[in-house]
């Protein structure tokens, strides 16, 4: 009876071993991610909405804006209508309208991009808006809304791969 008995305290002392910990101190961060900001959907994936073309009220898909940080400028995060290679796109102006939470039209920049400004570059929650146009065209309509990288010579807002995007089918 003692031999498993030590074999199992011999076991034990050599993955205490293996398993010893170094103590290190890591810097609290890196210079060149002083200034790096992410900027996601919730809940954190890409997952699909399904919404009916004639819901009156306005579509809120809600974001995260990540910083540990208060700046002296803030930050903006952009976000682009992308129309999927499907039979029958959603169309800007004709199936929906991208909004702000009075449901006043907003315009694209010269790019085709839209903004969420992030005031003091603090961490925040905000909300893109999505008002839906009723459109009698019979069928799904589908479009995606996606964040994207937008770098300045300040400060760089990211996207993390798994929430970046929001398909809308609007049936």
């Amino acid at each position: 009876m003692k031999r498993p008995n030590i074999f199992l305290t011999l076991l034990l002392l050599c993955g205490g071993l293996f398993s010893a910990c170094e103590d290190k101190s890591y810097p609290a961060g890196l210079a060149e991610y002083e200034h790096h900001y992410y900027i996601v959907y919730v809940p954190n994936n890409n997952s699909a909405v399904t919404v009916s073309k004639a819901q009156t009220g306005l579509l809120k898909l809600p974001v995260q804006f990540y910083s540990s940080f208060t700046r002296t400028y803030d930050a903006v995060a952009h976000y682009a209508v992308v129309t999927p290679n499907v039979a029958n796109p959603a169309v800007p102006g004709v199936d929906f309208q991208i909004v702000d939470r009075q449901g006043n039209t907003l315009q694209p920049d010269s790019q085709g991009k839209y903004s969420l400004l992030f005031p003091q570059a603090r961490k925040a929650t905000d909300t893109v808006y999505v008002k839906l146009l009723n459109n009698p065209a019979p069928g799904r309509r589908i479009v995606e809304i996606n964040f994207e990288d937008h770098i300045t010579p300040d400060y760089r807002v990211d996207i993390f791969s798994t929430a970046f995007k929001r398909t809308l089918n609007i049936d």
